[in-house]
Formats: structure tokens, sequence, C-alpha cells
């Protein structure tokens, strides 16, 4: 589960056996957790949160979601990387 990003205290991941499902990022505090944050990333640039794992307050979960939008080329990069596909699929 490699470490794409980081946000003060939050690290951002992906899990290395869901290559097949859309693009998306997990979200935990300080360290990749099986209860973390779940956003799906949008064709159009954004984000949607899937799941809530980590219990984030609202506050942070918006934070997260502008940092994850800010960064969504970026995000879809590593996951072509990590994932070694040039197709990317979008949550709809």
């Amino acid at each position: 589960m490699p470490t794409i990003l980081t946000l003060g205290r939050y690290v951002l991941f992906f899990w290395m056996n869901e290559p097949d499902e859309p693009v998306h990022i997990h979200v935990a505090v300080r360290r990749p957790t099986e209860h973390a944050t779940k956003f799906w990333l949008t064709e159009d640039g954004g984000c949607i949160l899937a799941s809530n794992g980590s219990n984030l307050p609202n506050r942070e979960l918006r934070k997260l979601a502008n940092f994850i939008a800010l960064n969504h080329e970026r995000i879809c990069d590593a996951w072509k990387n990590v994932f070694k596909t040039d197709m990317l699929r979008f949550y709809r």
C-alpha cells in the first residue's frame, strides 16, 4: 500500500489489491489502516466521499476533498504507475 501524498497528519494511499476498481484514494491518520476513509476520483477533476471509515470530522473531510481535487492529476498518474496501466476508470 504505497503512500501517494501526505497532508499534515494524513496519509493518502492505494491498496494494492484494488486495481480493477475505479480510481480512488484512501486516507488515514498517520499510517494506512483497513478502516481508512475512501474518496472516488471523478472524471471532471473532483472527488466524492465513498466512505468515512476513519470517522473524520466534516471540516477535515472538506479539507481533504479539496486537497485531493487539487492533486487529481498527480493521483491519476500515480495510479497508472502503481497499477501498470494507461487506462483509467472513474466513478460515475
